[in-house]
């Protein structure tokens, strides 16, 4: 026996040190989404966010978008735009209800809408956290280790955008390193930048020479984040990216970012019926831009802590305006943006991922489409973590899984193994048990599965250490896609120009 289990630890061990990067079947929910509340309360939120928009409104705070709703039909006034309900869901009505999201390898392109999901890893972080736990500035080469690791997750089949922020690079070229970093380590599709609409341009013009201007006139190859400034403000910055990007095809998360009771009503229905007129809006607005241009209605959720005016995380609060989220999108037909592995503790501890599990959980049985902050999200999203990247992924997969649903064929109901097996027995070593028990079940890469006594021989190492260990590992093993040197040098030769063109002050 003790033979045995010596052979079963290496294999296992063999298993998890090994790098992945093969290319999953897609994320499908095959369960029902849950919805919270019924037709009448949909009916209430509705009618609120129409009064929203049409008798206080929203400020648009740029003269060309002021035009196009003025060209439009809408009552603007100043900076204010009043729009009619039914202008406002006709323009609504044009988006599309799902879109192909390509990939360089065309293999990974993911279809965002419907029953599929997108995951994607942190983003934004301006820290992070590494592998032996120290907490500092993000630096380029810390970006690079993190699209490296969503490359080889079989969780994550979206490399992402601004996973941390390389404050090493000057902030005018840093979204040509990152984008750059995006298509040379991962083949899955990634994120534009968002910080201008000049930036967003130079995002394009390297999708152009990474995927040829045909085919990206023709696809979309970018999903953009686009924040709302709650309460009710669509600043110029990102309605001007709004611009670049839909004009051209590609799509947007239309995401107020809520702070429940700071920037919202503290009470969640009041909350809700806010975002989705912010959501709405601009929303409709990508549509005036671009009839068609894909979009998807989204959130960044929290509530706020009235001791502190800290956000918090994993609330029953933001679970409810997850689900409400998901019933509004489908009511609209449209893809949800929802979730991530959120959560407001300086450490990877116990409530870093009780809440992270707390948001994450919520956004699937919601029926999201797009989850952005899926792995590495720490101390409010200020770290990125890539200990905590790995645990993530493997909560991931436990939560795909539970998404695919259950098998019913006459191999599941396994009625043979049942008669040979008979009363009394075990069913541990029977053809039917050996033909399925490498897949049957998921055995986390972070979780340890001996003895105490073999544990602790073995270091006693927690689920943290297991896991920086592990990151650590992977990053050792990666090896890069196939990449074309010709794209690569002319890429690199894009980057060199711009650097040049761009101011490289440190802002």
């Amino acid at each position: 026996m003790t033979r045995r289990s010596g052979r079963a630890r290496t294999r296992r061990r063999t298993l998890k040190e090994a790098p992945s990067a093969e290319i999953p079947s897609a994320f499908i929910r095959n369960i029902p989404p849950y919805d919270m509340v019924g037709e009448d309360r949909l009916d209430a939120i509705h009618t609120a966010s129409m009064r929203i928009v049409e008798e206080i409104g929203i400020e648009f705070r740029d003269s060309v978008a002021l035009a196009s709703w003025k060209n439009a039909g809408a009552d603007v006034s100043g900076s204010r735009v009043r729009i009619p309900r039914a202008l406002l869901m006709e323009k609504v009505g044009l988006a599309p209800s799902s879109y192909l999201y390509s990939g360089r390898n065309p293999d990974r392109s993911v279809e965002i809408g419907g029953r599929s999901m997108g995951f994607a890893p942190v983003y934004g972080s301006p820290y992070v956290r590494t592998l032996d736990g120290a907490r500092r500035y993000a630096t380029l080469a810390d970006f690079e280790d993190f699209v490296k690791l969503a490359y080889l997750s079989p969780a994550l089949n979206l490399s992402g955008g601004t996973v941390c922020e390389p404050v090493d690079v000057p902030v005018a070229h840093r979204h040509l390193e990152m984008l750059y970093a995006h298509m040379r380590y991962s083949d899955k599709p990634f994120m534009g930048g968002v910080t201008s609409a000049e930036r967003a341009r130079d995002c394009l013009q390297m999708c152009r020479i990474l995927f040829g201007t045909e085919f990206v006139e023709n696809n979309t190859v970018m999903t953009s984040l686009i924040n709302c400034n709650s309460p009710l403000v669509w600043d110029e910055t990102m309605l001007s990216v709004v611009r670049v990007y839909a004009a051209a095809n590609q799509a947007c998360i239309i995401s107020p970012f809520i702070m429940q009771g700071a920037n919202t009503p503290i009470t969640t229905a009041g909350a809700y019926a806010q975002l989705n007129a912010e959501a709405l809006a601009g929303i409709a607005y990508a549509q005036i831009v671009r009839p068609g241009a894909p979009v998807i209605h989204g959130a960044t959720l929290s509530t706020v802590s009235m001791k502190t005016g800290a956000p918090t995380y994993g609330t029953s609060e933001t679970q409810q305006l997850m689900f409400l989220t998901g019933q509004m999108a489908r009511r609209y037909r449209l893809p949800m943006r929802t979730g991530g592995m959120r959560n407001g503790s300086k450490a990877t501890d116990a409530t870093a991922a009780a809440e992270s599990l707390q948001t994450m959980l919520p956004a699937v049985l919601a029926g999201g489409n797009f989850f952005l902050h899926a792995a590495g999200w720490l101390e409010s999203g200020l770290s990125a973590c890539f200990a905590k990247f790995v645990l993530d992924t493997d909560q991931l997969t436990v939560l795909q899984r539970l998404a695919a649903g259950m098998v019913f064929d006459d191999d599941a109901f396994a009625l043979d193994a049942i008669s040979e097996i008979g009363p009394g027995g075990h069913f541990l070593g029977c053809d039917h048990t050996l033909q399925h028990y490498e897949t049957a079940f998921y055995s986390a890469e972070t979780a340890e599965q001996v003895t105490y006594e073999q544990w602790s021989e073995e270091g006693g190492n927690d689920a943290l250490a297991r896991a920086a260990k592990l990151a650590g590992e992977k990053l050792r093993d990666y090896e890069p896609p196939p990449f074309d040197a010709g794209k690569d040098e002319e890429l690199r030769a894009f980057i060199a120009r711009r650097k040049e063109e761009l101011p490289s002050v440190v802002e």
